[in-house]
Order: C-alpha cells, then sequence, then structure tokens
C-alpha cells in the first residue's frame, strides 16, 4: 500500500541522483535509505558494508544460493 509524503526537494534530487547510478526508481532509492536507516538504528555498531552483506547473504539464502560449509579440515 502506497502513500503520499512530502519530501524535502533536496533529499529529492540526491535520491534521483543515486536511484541512476543505482538503477532504482527514486522512490525505490528513498526506501532502501529508510531499510538500511532502520536497520541501522537498530543495529548501532554494524557499519554500512556490513549491513549490506548480511542483506545480500539473507537474500542468497532466500533464493537458495547456498552451499553447506566444510571448513578447513
Amino acid at each position: 500500500m502506497g502513500i503520499s509524503v512530502n519530501l524535502d526537494k533536496n533529499l529529492v534530487n540526491t535520491a534521483r541522483c543515486h536511484s541512476a547510478v543505482q538503477d532504482r526508481s527514486i522512490p525505490k532509492q528513498i526506501e532502501h535509505w529508510a531499510k538500511i536507516g532502520r536497520i541501522a538504528e537498530e543495529n548501532p555498531d554494524l557499519c554500512y558494508n556490513v549491513i549490506t552483506e548480511i542483506l545480500l547473504g539473507l537474500e542468497d539464502v532466500k533464493n537458495n544460493n547456498v552451499e553447506e560449509y566444510k571448513g578447513l579440515l
């Protein structure tokens, strides 16, 4: 369900630039930032790179793109 919100023009212009580079729509770019921001607030010890690596790992699991870890033994 979508809702309409008023956003600062500078935020939208910045999102426009980032969305072009990330191949996302402007709303999807803002949603991405909100998701990362929410995770960062809930986990203040995690940096951006760790958050994105965790999200990528979760997507791998969701898409069954995993294999059993055999270790070094």
